[in-house]
């Protein structure tokens, strides 16, 4: 193969990452460390000095140091309580084969399909003071009558973590399940005949052969709960970084400060991922994990199932509790929710009000709209990014990689900001043009600001945000796939695109469409990008619709969880769908 055709790909990719991926990120970096670019009297755009002042003074300021320790202890906290969760059942699923395993480890996955933002919904219903808590808790004795107690408001952050954790375990539980069935039983036989206790073994042995999938995993669930924006908001909790950053987006236009504080949040976020690879990071005695032979799993009658079975169900029970809770809300009429477990009067007329309101139509549609155009962009992308990492001997290769998987390490606020601020940057030079040359451009400035017309950047940031989940997917299918086919294609003489399209194409359709349905389905939840750069109503996302739809007073919390389980039907069938077609390897696609 000519070398000049893989280099023609690789410049074109490395083009496209610079331009939508580390140009954002530079110019938040720069207005929070040298201003916001000004014009100055001869036409010229240009930065201060480079100064520390505007980051300084976000440690100098309370609420925000407080902010960013709420969010670094919820993190924390969250991934932690991830792992509690996902390393047993892991452990379990991996030792044993118990009646109703299918089942449950299908339904483990089902918190995969609302995003917290949604699930605080359900879960404030709960946790209400009126809600479902207080009145079990009356019914058995523990709280009085006529003396509710306000969960929701006492133990808030609490709740935040609670909800992040039984959203996100799963991303653990995936990773982990697959690192386990590649650890040698040998190594753990070895230990155990030399008198070691099963605690032994597994702290000693299996724990330390995890390291890469806890590793995998739990990176993205520290980020991912480090940033989480829509889960505080929903909580009414303002100490948090995330929603900090949210409430100063009108100062965008004029005050650095805002972008230094997501600078700080980047900064944080590197520290945590450094710290997270320090701790859980590959050693040398990991290295052999590849299972030679494969592991036998204990077969268990129905009996003795129960003990296995229970861990399982108790999990899933408290992970459904915010479907549940949307669900009923959806179908509860406006006041008939109200200190009881369950609605007192039941109604569809959300769901009717759903599909005719002018609001959820229009999101729907834009929702469909950005997500489908950021999914054809991630498979052109992840395709040939995929290629050049199996199919090539390019010395960029590995780099290529990690361009690919950066998007899951950087938070969507530093890409949305990122966006903002080359928005202006962009604005401001037209103007100085025209006050160079004396014209006006107005029409271009107007084009250019992503206020009045977000859905260009939109798709851009879907299609950066969800291009890893097309990468993984593909890469897993080239890797399965012989080489032999394509190079007889090529000695045939068809070209390498003709072969990408007539032979390497059809073979990894399966990959192919796994990974352009998950990007699809995230792309059309995606909370961080959407309430940040879809400011006008003409170009909302379903999440946006949601957020504005729970703050109005009246029927506005049930229209939005009607419409939230409407999204939760959409990727219940997408991830059903991908899991069919990738099994067990589902697990690759959320992993750095």
């Amino acid at each position: 193969m000519k070398r000049t055709v893989p280099a023609f790909f690789f410049g074109v990719i490395v083009a496209l990452f610079a331009v939508c991926l580390l140009w954002p990120i530079w110019q938040t970096v720069q207005v929070g460390f040298f201003g916001v670019p000004v014009i100055d009297a001869a036409g010229v755009l240009h930065h201060g000095p480079f100064t520390l002042q505007f980051v300084t003074a976000i440690f100098r300021e309370q609420q925000l140091r407080r902010g960013l320790f709420h969010s670094t202890a919820i993190a924390v906290a969250v991934t932690v309580l991830c792992m509690c969760i996902a390393v047993p059942l892991a452990r379990l699923g991996n030792r044993y084969d118990f009646v109703g395993k299918k089942v449950v480890s299908g339904l483990l996955l089902v918190p995969l399909i609302l995003p917290p933002f949604v699930g605080a919904i359900g879960m404030r219903q709960v946790l209400g003071r009126f809600g479902v808590l207080t009145s079990v808790a009356t019914h058995i004795g523990l709280v009085a009558p006529g003396a509710p107690v306000d969960w929701f408001g006492q133990f808030r952050l609490g709740g935040i973590i609670l909800l992040e954790a039984l959203s996100l375990y799963p991303i653990l539980y995936l990773n982990i399940s697959a690192a386990m069935a590649n650890i040698d039983p040998a190594m753990e036989q070895a230990a155990a005949n030399l008198g070691a206790s099963r605690w032994t073994v597994f702290r000693r042995i299996t724990l330390p052969l995890l390291r890469p999938g806890l590793l995998a995993g739990g990176t993205i669930v520290l980020i991912w709960s480090f940033t989480e924006l829509g889960t505080p908001l929903m909580f009414d909790y303002y100490d948090v970084t995330p929603v900090q950053i949210f409430h100063q987006l009108n100062q965008v236009n004029g005050n650095p400060l805002p972008y230094a504080l997501v600078v700080v949040m980047l900064a944080v976020s590197l520290l945590l991922y450094i710290g997270s690879k320090i701790i859980l990071g590959r050693r040398r005695d990991t290295a052999v994990t590849k299972a030679s032979v494969q592991a036998s799993t204990k077969q268990l009658g129905l009996l003795a199932s129960l003990p296995v079975l229970l861990p399982f169900v108790f999990v899933i029970c408290l992970a459904l509790l915010p479907h549940i809770g949307v669900v009923l809300m959806s179908f509860s009429k406006v006041g008939g929710w109200y200190d009881s477990v369950l609605p007192t009067v039941f109604t569809t007329a959300h769901y009717s009000t759903v599909l005719t309101h002018d609001l959820t139509l229009l999101s729907v549609g834009n929702s469909v709209l950005f997500a489908a155009c950021s999914m054809v962009i991630d498979l052109a992308a992840g395709l040939l990014i995929a290629w050049l990492i199996v199919r090539t001997t390019l010395p960029g290769r590995q780099l290529l990689d990690s361009l690919a998987m950066l998007p899951l390490a950087v938070p969507g606020i530093v890409l949305a900001f990122g966006y903002l601020a080359i928005s202006l940057r962009l604005q401001l030079t037209v103007a100085a043009y025209d006050k160079i040359h004396g014209t006006n451009h107005l029409w271009l400035r107007n084009l250019l600001d992503v206020t009045e017309n977000p859905m260009l950047l939109l798709v851009i940031a879907y299609a950066m945000r969800r291009l890893p989940y097309v990468v993984r997917s593909v890469v897993a299918g080239l890797e399965q796939t012989p080489v032999d086919l394509e190079l007889a294609s090529r000695n045939l003489g068809a070209s390498t695109f003709k072969t990408l399209r007539r032979i390497t194409g059809p073979l990894i359709g399966a990959n192919l469409v796994a990974g352009g349905l998950l990007a699809f389905a995230f792309a059309m939840l995606e909370v961080s990008d959407s309430l940040i750069l879809a400011q006008r109503q003409n170009y909302w996302p379903i999440t946006r619709a949601i957020y504005d739809l729970f703050q109005r007073l009246g029927d506005g919390p049930y229209v939005a969880s009607a419409l939230g389980v409407w999204a939760m039907l959409l990727l219940m069938l997408t991830l059903l769908s991908v899991n069919a077609m990738l099994g067990k390897r589902m697990g690759t696609i959320f992993r750095i």
